[in-house]
């Protein structure tokens, strides 16, 4: 069991460090475009900024079920590249079919890869209603702000 626990709890961390640089590269790219972001139109601006952002988190979220997959694989626990990762998936998104099941004395792993994805997933969805607030934030003042210098002239 303290192995499990070992083993996992380097897995989470390797998978959290993976997702936060993910979160971090998509911060440092919104702050590059963010000029662009808040100048009419918005909307479409938003949807293709917001569409992006999630792409690349999927991205990351996929790279986290990658190293799951990986160490599945290293452990012996499945024999192919494919069994592994969706298992890795369908562990990682909390869905467990249960068609495919890791032996009892590895179980506990599912438990952890299923806890990560829960923290992975929570991180995202952080960033992302942080990112749409601070974006609808600014264009929202910008817009009232140009509403009234045209108003004033």
């Amino acid at each position: 069991m303290l192995q499990q626990l070992l083993i996992g709890g380097a897995i989470i961390s390797s998978t959290l460090v993976a997702q936060v640089l993910f979160i971090g590269m998509a911060m440092t790219a919104l702050q590059r475009v963010g000029p662009r972001l808040i100048t009419p139109p918005f909307a479409l601006k938003t949807a293709m900024s917001l569409i992006g952002v999630v792409l690349w988190l999927v991205a990351g979220v996929s790279i986290c079920a990658c190293i799951w997959a990986s160490a599945f694989l290293y452990l012996g626990l499945f024999e192919t590249l494919e069994a592994a990762l969706y298992f890795s998936i369908v562990t990682f998104t909390t869905l467990g079919y249960g068609d495919i099941t890791l032996d009892t004395q590895w179980r506990l792993l599912s438990g952890l890869a299923a806890a990560n994805g829960l923290f992975v997933f929570g991180l995202n969805t952080a960033f992302l209603v942080e990112f749409l607030s601070r974006l609808r934030n600014v264009q929202e003042n910008k817009a009232a702000a140009n509403f009234g210098s045209t108003i004033g002239n």
